[in-house]
């Protein structure tokens, strides 16, 4: 996936209208500002989300996608609310590999190895290998869709999840780097999907959605980095370019981002050209105290809030629409086809 030359353009056709994808990092509970341990695996949060079907994704035929770690692929309670959820057709399941608490363990516990792209080509394979399993055998369910835990892709990656049967990863974060902590740079990407890998049966990229906002959006990949350098940090300029609005970086997320950001940036997208957007967050999320964004129950409101807020605006006035991974996966699969006879 990091072989430029082949990638290929996934595009819906011409005038069909913007599509919102849902994919949540379905992951045990740990202390961010903690080293990372493989002793943290409860999984209490996942029962919880059941609570946004209620409240947003039933309402609007969302049907998001459950990116599932080990701890909670071999809970049985974890299993149990998202496999009912699945076998009603209100959810996907695909994979999300945390190293650290998937087996087997052979690596030394540390950040430079919670990217999965760090470790031995033939230790990472093996934890995709016995996740994909452990998913198949507890859900009843092949994963086809794959996010790497802390967007840790490596160079032997692409090659690991085509071999398990994957057909589309969701780990690129374009306009992002975290080579400061040992991670993967992906500075070079955009916020368009792509197809990569093996022409006659190629992988499609969803990347998470990332994009600039503000009058010097243009200029965003190519300004950023520059302020994000040291001697610029110290003055706190991106800071000061995103709240004067020259310049912002948004994520597309409830964690860290309002409705107003999140509306801002789909906007700013759809008139780019931008066919498809992806929601992302965390499932810990979804109960207070479990991760830095939510941490009372006055944020979870206004992280439920800002979802539904955002959702509402999507659909009413961009005109947008909302699939499953799945369902985006085949009906690019369609585009691509007569694509290819024309170029061949």
């Amino acid at each position: 996936m990091f072989d430029r030359t082949s990638h290929a353009p996934a595009r819906l056709p011409r005038n069909h209208p913007p599509v919102l994808l849902v994919a949540v990092d379905t992951e045990e509970e740990f202390h961010w500002d903690k080293p990372f341990s493989r002793e943290s695996t409860a999984t209490t949060s996942i029962a919880a989300q059941k609570m946004l079907h209620d409240r947003i994704y039933d309402r609007y035929g969302i049907v998001p996608t459950y990116l599932v770690d080990w701890p909670v692929a071999t809970a049985p309670q974890s299993v149990s609310t998202l496999k009912s959820l699945m076998e009603n057709r209100q959810c996907e399941i695909g994979t999300h590999l945390h190293p650290w608490v998937s087996p087997p363990h052979h690596e030394t516990v540390s950040t430079f190895n919670s990217y999965a792209g760090n470790l031995p080509k033939w230790l990472e394979f093996e934890k995709l290998r016995c996740l994909t399993e452990m998913i198949s055998e507890n859900f009843g369910h092949k994963p086809i869709i794959f996010k790497a835990g802390r967007y840790g892709l490596g160079r032997n990656t692409a090659e690991a999840i085509a071999k398990l049967g994957y057909k589309v990863d969701a780990s690129i974060v374009p306009y992002t780097s975290f080579a400061s902590d040992g991670g993967p740079d992906f500075s070079g990407f955009s916020e368009y999907p792509f197809w990569f890998g093996d022409e006659s049966n190629p992988m499609l990229e969803l990347p998470v959605t990332t994009g600039f906002h503000g009058l010097l959006r243009d200029y965003g990949s190519a300004l950023y980095p520059h302020l994000a350098a040291a001697r610029l940090a110290a003055l706190r300029v991106r800071g000061i370019a995103a709240r004067t609005r020259m310049l912002e970086r948004i994520r597309l997320t409830p964690e860290g981002c309002n409705a107003n950001d999140m509306i801002r940036l789909a906007t700013t997208l759809t008139r780019k050209g931008c066919q498809v957007m992806t929601l992302t967050y965390h499932s810990p999320s979804a109960v207070p105290g479990h991760t830095p964004y939510v941490r009372s129950n006055m944020e979870l409101e206004a992280f439920l809030s800002s979802i539904e807020e955002f959702c509402a605006y999507f659909k009413h006035e961009l005109g947008g629409v909302f699939m499953s991974i799945s369902v985006l996966h085949g009906k690019l699969e369609q585009s691509r086809l007569p694509w290819l006879a024309q170029t061949a």
